[in-house]
C-alpha cells in the first residue's frame, strides 16, 4: 500500500487527538477530552508541513523503494513443537515469528505454570524484513494449551498450540 498521512498524538499507546487532513482540524480520540488547544499546531503550520511530506515521497520514494526495507504488514506467527510431542517427555514450544519490520515486538506465552519465553535475537530475512524465535520449555500433557502473544507497536498476535477436542493425544494444532 501506498504511504498515507495521520498525524496523531497519544499518551501510553492511546490517541489522545488526531489531525483529519480533509477537514484541516483537530479531533478528540477520547470521549470527554477537552478540544486541542488553538495556540498548538494550528492547521496552518501542519499543512505546509504534510505537503513538504508529500513532495519528499514523490520524489525519493520510488529511488529508495528497493534499496530500504519498509513495514510489510502484520508479523506472521506460527507455535510447533522442536519435536514430535510424547506426554511426559521434555520439549520446546517454538514461537516463530515472521515478517517483522521494525525489528521491535515482544514475545511472552501464557499458559499454567509458563516459564518465562527464551527469545532469539532478530535474524533478517532475504525480503529485508526480520523473523525471531522464542521457545519455552515444557513437559507436554494431555490437555496442555499454550498461548504465544506476540506485541507490537501496532498490533498484538495471539497463536494458539494444544491438544485437538477431538482423537487422541498427540495430534496438535
Amino acid at each position: 500500500d501506498p504511504p498515507s498521512l495521520s498525524l496523531s498524538v497519544t499518551l501510553d499507546g492511546l490517541d489522545l487527538f488526531w489531525f483529519h487532513f480533509p477537514g484541516s482540524r483537530w479531533n478528540s480520540g477520547v470521549p470527554g477530552l477537552p478540544p486541542w488547544p488553538s495556540e498548538l499546531e494550528t492547521p496552518q503550520e501542519i499543512l505546509p508541513e504534510s505537503q513538504i511530506c508529500r513532495e519528499i515521497l514523490r520524489e525519493f520514494g520510488p529511488r529508495l523503494q528497493q534499496l530500504l526495507p519498509e513495514a510489510r504488514g502484520l508479523p506472521v506467527v506460527s507455535v510447533l513443537p522442536a519435536l514430535p510431542p510424547v506426554p511426559g517427555e521434555p520439549n520446546w514450544l517454538l514461537c516463530v515469528v515472521q515478517n517483522i519490520f521494525p525489528p521491535a515486538l515482544e514475545i511472552s506465552w501464557g499458559s499454567a505454570g509458563a516459564a518465562a519465553p527464551i527469545p532469539g535475537p532478530f535474524e533478517p530475512a532475504a525480503d529485508g524484513s526480520f523473523q525471531r524465535v522464542a521457545r519455552l520449555s515444557l513437559l507436554p500433557r494431555p490437555g496442555d494449551v499454550h498461548a504465544c502473544r506476540v506485541t507490537a507497536r501496532n498490533c498484538s498476535i495471539v497463536e494458539y498450540w494444544g491438544e485437538k477436542k477431538l482423537g487422541v493425544f498427540g495430534e496438535f494444532f
